[in-house]
């Protein structure tokens, strides 16, 4: 019997006994389902860990079996219980995973910072599960990233360079699916992959437009977005398969709030004016701009290579002149090295004055 609503130890073991079949709640169905899809030493750890973390405070009541003592080296004495030593066991399991799983993180963020280098910014997929999101990113990118008609098909982020109507590339990550109530022991545990959403410049909140039921899935997504510290980032809406919905339906969605597009991944349609949006929503966020640093303050093109984007640095005496793209805050911090001169060999045009 599944049911579908989270239900305490207590209640699930109540019900099993009431009605002597086995139940199974909406937090461990998912579960189930995202250790069936887990391909990568990465994503299984991450279902395992959320598994541990369902099933700790869920070891009381299992019956009998549980009551058993046990002995030996590495226990409290010949008087502990069973269940106290499964409990241990699983804490200590739990407690290593995480520590494998925080290095995983690290050694993404080095990936990151590798993967975006001379990249003009760096969009992440979002949406619920089956939205479209493989498809999207693969006729974007005219990759061929794993794409299947099921719930959570994809589990591990996958990234790939885009490169833009006027020149230079992106950098588009896909990311695991999200779904209405999503659990929060698979939130905790799937952090190091959800980074990819939180560090990125833009997201595109994917939607299948001919579903029934998409307000209620963007809803969905915004709930994990804001659970996870998404803000302040622009998003944009991107209605899915038109090819298949109702044209009307489609138009009723894109009067919606916010930034807001139609596409078809399978045919193609949008995909230019998706590309266009984000290309201006880029530049909106970023300026280009010359900056004088002292030698002194050498130091300084570490930031600028980390958070923005050089195009040229020129040594002058004793200063650095640097031509670069950064970010709002990133330029706020930087403004006192702003070159207000624009070199004479500077082609007309490749140089925007900051205001």
């Amino acid at each position: 019997m599944v049911v579908d609503s989270d239900l305490t130890p207590t209640q699930g073991s109540k019900l099993q006994v009431a009605l002597g079949v086995k139940v199974v709640d909406r937090t461990q169905l998912i579960l189930d389902i995202f250790a069936q899809r887990a391909q990568t030493n990465e994503g299984k750890h991450q279902v395992e860990l959320a598994q541990l973390q369902y099933a700790l405070p869920r070891l009381t009541g299992r019956g009998a079996e549980m009551m058993r003592l046990g002995a030996g080296i590495g226990t409290r004495g010949p008087g502990e219980q069973k269940l106290e030593v499964d409990r241990r066991v699983i804490r200590k399991r739990i407690n290593r995973l995480r520590a494998e799983l925080d290095e995983i993180r690290k050694h993404r963020r080095v990936q990151r910072k590798t993967r975006t280098e001379g990249s003009a910014g760096t969009v992440a997929l979002v949406g619920y599960t089956n939205a479209g999101k493989s498809s999207l990113l693969n006729a974007l990118t005219n990759s061929h990233a794993f794409v299947e008609d099921k719930l959570f098909a994809t589990l591990d982020p996958c990234s790939r360079r885009c490169p833009l109507p006027e020149g230079g590339h992106i950098v588009i990550t896909d990311t695991v699916g999200f779904i209405r109530k999503l659990p929060h022991s698979l939130v905790a545990a799937f952090r190091a992959t959800l980074e990819e959403v939180t560090d990125a410049d833009i997201i595109l909140l994917v939607a299948d437009v001919s579903h029934e039921a998409v307000s209620e899935h963007i809803d969905a997504v915004n709930t994990v977005l804001d659970e996870i510290g998404v803000e302040g980032k622009p998003i944009i809406r991107v209605f899915n398969k038109t090819d298949i919905a109702d044209p009307a339906h489609v138009r009723e969605q894109l009067r919606g709030p916010g930034t807001t597009v139609a596409v078809s991944a399978k045919s193609g349609e949008g995909m230019n004016d998706l590309l266009r949006l984000i290309q201006e929503t880029l530049a909106l966020k970023r300026k280009r701009v010359w900056l004088r640093i002292p030698q002194r303050d050498a130091g300084l093109l570490n930031e600028l290579y980390e958070d923005g984007r050089v195009f040229e640095r020129r040594y002058e005496d004793n200063t650095i002149l640097v031509d670069a793209e950064l970010d709002a805050a990133t330029a706020g911090r930087l403004e006192s090295y702003f070159e207000t001169s624009v070199p004479s060999e500077t082609r007309e045009g490749a140089y925007a004055h900051p205001a």
